[in-house]
């Protein structure tokens, strides 16, 4: 495993389809904007970095999925809800990967 895959949790291997069948919590970390220019059923938008502030909406989830663009900015934003004691986060990387489960 490379270190960014270490660090962010990039390219899941989780089963993404059944977290998101168990009704996972889809949060997408981009902007606004990006948002608005498509994004996975069901998720919604918290901005990367709203989310300290937003971590509330996060503790009655048995599963969280965090994307992005790419997958840094959901990588980021696992990081952050685990070290505030957010468990069973996963980074989905691209919310087209997402998306495609949905």
């Amino acid at each position: 495993m490379n270190i960014f895959q270490q660090l962010f949790g990039g390219g899941s291997s989780a089963d993404l389809a059944g977290i998101i069948k168990d009704g996972a919590f889809i949060v997408d970390v981009r902007t606004a904007g990006e948002f608005a220019g498509g994004h996975a059923k069901g998720s919604v938008n918290i901005p990367l970095e709203q989310l300290p502030q937003q971590l509330l909406k996060f503790r009655d989830h048995k599963n969280v999925i965090v994307c992005c663009q790419s997958g840094g900015r959901s990588g980021q934003a696992k990081v952050i809800l685990e070290k505030n004691g957010i468990a069973n986060v996963v980074n989905g990387g691209s919310w087209n990967n997402v998306a495609q489960y949905c």
